[in-house]
């Protein structure tokens, strides 16, 4: 379907779920695009942006936190690892486990796929739709719906 026929569509007859996978969708397209420069994905800015949320986490609680597979994330870090990005130290508390760290590469180039974060929103949000921050506070709650009812198993 293109954007045109895409736009006369009403939007009552659009499950909310299928206009939440289509953003999501377009954003990490978007985000790719712009991050090649970084030699980053936007998968991998997930992670980075979850390290640099709690220091000394380890690879478990990324893989809980981003909802993906531990071997995944072990990938994902290797890949980040070998681009100076972050670093891996044996957790003395749990030696199985690695504490991962940003480095300050790893930091800069944090700060600057958030920009681009920034950019996507200014864009998004220039037409002034509906304020941001109510769509914040409804897309959290959805999100703490939808955890709550992958919890419950049903």
């Amino acid at each position: 379907m293109s954007l045109e026929e895409f736009k006369i569509i009403d939007a009552k007859t659009l499950p909310v779920g299928k206009l939440i996978t289509m953003i999501s969708r377009g954003h990490t397209i978007y985000l790719n695009h712009h991050l090649e420069e970084y030699g980053i994905n936007a998968s991998q800015q997930h992670l980075l942006f979850e390290i640099s949320h709690q220091k000394n986490i380890n690879q478990e609680k990324i893989a809980t936190r981003c909802n993906i597979n531990k071997g995944a994330v072990a990938r994902s870090i290797r890949k980040l690892e070998e681009k100076g990005l972050v670093t891996r130290q044996i957790d003395d508390a749990n030696r199985r486990q690695n504490i991962i760290s940003l480095t300050d590469k790893g930091e800069e180039t944090l700060t600057e796929s958030i920009n681009l974060l920034k950019k996507w929103e200014k864009e998004v949000f220039d037409q002034n739709i509906i304020e941001k921050e109510l769509l914040q506070k409804a897309l959290k709650d959805i999100a703490i719906k939808t955890m709550e009812l992958n919890l419950k198993g049903d």
